[in-house]
């Protein structure tokens, strides 16, 4: 039996895992300045996202148009409290870019 891989358009995700793909947007120095230059949101997203998956939890979420995705892993640092040592959760970013005239206000209206 060949299994042949159903393209991005023909791609189905369960809403209920789309729901949670999305931890919570990053509003931060550094995302208002990439929002402002290329019209990209930043968002926390699960550690086994993956791209398409982030694109369409944010089309079903905020029914905008998505350009693209960039994903980012960080590590979490190790930081000591005393003699205790203990390291951060790692974090995974996702940048996602939206077409021309999309914008995205993060209570949940497209304009």
């Amino acid at each position: 039996m060949s299994r042949v891989n159903p393209t991005p358009a023909q791609r189905t995700f369960d809403e209920g895992r789309l729901m949670q793909v999305l931890v919570a947007p990053i509003i931060s120095e550094k995302a208002t300045f990439v929002a402002d230059k290329t019209n990209a949101i930043t968002f926390k997203v699960l550690q086994d996202a993956t791209k398409p998956e982030i694109k369409a939890a944010v089309e079903l979420m905020f029914k905008v148009e998505v350009k693209g995705v960039s994903v980012v892993n960080t590590k979490g640092k190790t930081k000591r409290y005393g003699r205790s040592v203990g390291r951060r959760d790692n974090v995974r970013k996702a940048y996602v870019m939206l077409k021309e005239g999309q914008e995205l206000n993060l209570n949940g209206e497209a304009a």
